[in-house]
């Protein structure tokens, strides 16, 4: 990967790469970025496995600073600019990184400095649209501790806790990308260097893996990216309309927001499909995009720990197999393997029956050793993978067993419910409840929690109905726009007793 991403830069400078906000930066530009990096940190004597802090925006001189890490072969360790101060700051604090890059506008924060003071790092000051590159701090009095063969030390997104950080090796990425390249017609992963036609659309965020992921994988592909720093419908489809991919991006809940906008069918043209990852996609919702744009929606399955995606829809898969895999996450990967296991023994299950998905490739960085996920999956003949809900968030409300993502599933069926998500909340009885956050359609009459309590007693078991229902404009969302559970923990803090 990292001999790609040398060769791929000096094969036309004037190329353009990236588009951001309405305007083209060139690989000339990106690449003047890139060696002012390199060489700041090659002064500061930073070795190859070095760990580099990169405090990571959807912005054109963050790209360049992961091109600078990686190309180098040293270790580029996410920082989340979004936390709070105070969590940032200690994130900082914690790691006694070497050196830390970041733009003018996080190096502000009244507090970051003392934060990078404290540890020991040197700091280099990047423009986020390539304006330039100024050492700050040129002395590294933290620990060189490096880490051998770690290509990033990634952030998961913080769903269902506090964050934690996933080291993945170059060898995973390699593995993973070369998986992901058999979805593409005509292309190898060990192809020569090249520049490609089209344009890969960036929108999750960077500090995740969906964003850094299909990132890295444009820039190894020489193909353009349009960057956007945040979704927006407006920004979204002004994107489309600039860049004419073949293929765009959209979160579950972007794809609502595109239907309820009522987007202009001209606008997307240029699409043959949506992709859609980090949360589970109803399939009710890719009915209602197809209905009404024509365009198919591919989701995959992957997880930061995974390095990647590890199961996902083609658009040949899609056209031949939706009506009968509706609801699927995809195929599983030709060089994965996967089984499903009883959640108790442990027991292999045979193809069609519900359990708990085990997987085991290259990409995983575990030796070859079988990975038990924490999600209740079923797994069919034709290797279709069909995700039921995770395994670790069940709610014991007295005794029985409830997952969230059967009462979610249910409320998505309700005629005035756009989205729904599901917490379990301690109760001084029972020990824990269901409590139910709703979104309600555009247009739709609100429906009371009394209302909704009885259409689902009528399709739950009674011990599944929600406690605590909430109406609520949106979720408490992380950076890649899926619901925060500590955050609808919070919604229902008043409820508890």
């Amino acid at each position: 990967m990292t001999e790609k991403l040398r060769a791929i830069m000096a094969l036309d400078p004037d190329r353009t790469e990236i588009d951001f906000e309405g305007r083209d930066y060139s690989w000339r530009e990106i690449a003047k970025t890139v060696r002012a990096i390199e060489a700041a940190l090659a002064d500061m004597g930073l070795p190859e496995d070095a760990r580099v802090g990169v405090m990571l925006r959807n912005r054109p001189g963050h790209v360049a600073a992961i091109v600078a890490v990686l190309s180098t072969d040293r270790c580029l360790v996410t920082l989340n600019p979004i936390l709070p101060d105070g969590r940032l700051f200690a994130d900082v604090d914690g790691l006694g990184l070497p050196a830390v890059i970041a733009d003018a506008t996080d190096l502000a924060r009244p507090g970051l400095s003392d934060a990078l003071r404290r540890a020991g790092s040197a700091v280099i000051e990047i423009g986020p649209r390539l304006e330039g590159v100024r050492v700050v701090e040129a002395s590294v009095r933290a620990s060189m501790r490096t880490s051998p063969g770690v290509a990033i030390e990634m952030l998961t997104s913080g769903t269902t806790g506090a964050p934690k950080r996933v080291p993945l090796s170059r060898e995973s990425f390699d593995a993973s990308f070369r998986g992901f390249t058999k979805y593409e017609r005509g292309r190898s992963f060990d192809d020569p260097p090249k520049l490609n036609s089209g344009c890969t659309m960036i929108v999750n965020p960077l500090t995740h893996i969906g964003g850094i992921y299909g990132c890295i994988g444009a820039l190894a592909a020489g193909r353009k990216i349009a960057l956007l720093e945040k979704f927006s419908v407006e920004a979204w489809v002004s994107a489309v309309r600039r860049n004419r991919p073949a293929v765009a991006p959209a979160v579950p809940s972007a794809v609502r927001m595109l239907l309820d906008a009522d987007v202009d069918p001209a606008d997307l043209k240029s699409l043959r499909a949506l992709i859609s990852g980090t949360a589970p996609l109803p399939p009710e919702l890719v009915d209602a995009f197809l209905d009404k744009y024509g365009i198919p929606i591919c989701s995959n399955y992957g997880a930061t720990e995974f390095a990647g995606a590890i199961a996902g829809w083609t658009i040949d898969d899609f056209r031949a197999h939706w009506s009968k895999k509706r609801g699927a996450a995809g195929r599983v990967h030709s060089d994965i393997e996967a089984r499903i296991v009883d959640l108790e023994s442990g027991a292999i299950l045979p193809p069609g029956e519900e359990g708990l998905l085990e997987i085991k490739g290259k990409q995983l960085g575990n030796a070859m050793q079988w990975l038990r996920t924490t999600d209740r999956a079923i797994l069919d003949d034709d290797r279709f993978l069909f995700i039921r809900g995770r395994a670790d968030n069940a709610i014991i409300r007295g005794g029985f067993k409830v997952h969230p993502d059967d009462i979610v599933r249910v409320l998505g069926d309700h005629p005035a419910v756009r989205e729904a998500a599901v917490v379990g909340v301690p109760d001084p009885r029972l020990g824990a409840v269901p409590a139910a956050a709703i979104i309600a359609k555009e247009g739709a009459v609100a429906p009371s929690p009394d209302e909704i309590k009885a259409w689902l007693r009528e399709r739950l078991i009674a011990y599944q109905v929600p406690v605590h229902i909430r109406i609520v404009p949106d979720f408490p969302r992380t950076p890649s726009m899926k619901p925060s559970m500590p955050g609808l923990e919070a919604l229902f803090a008043d409820d508890r007793f």
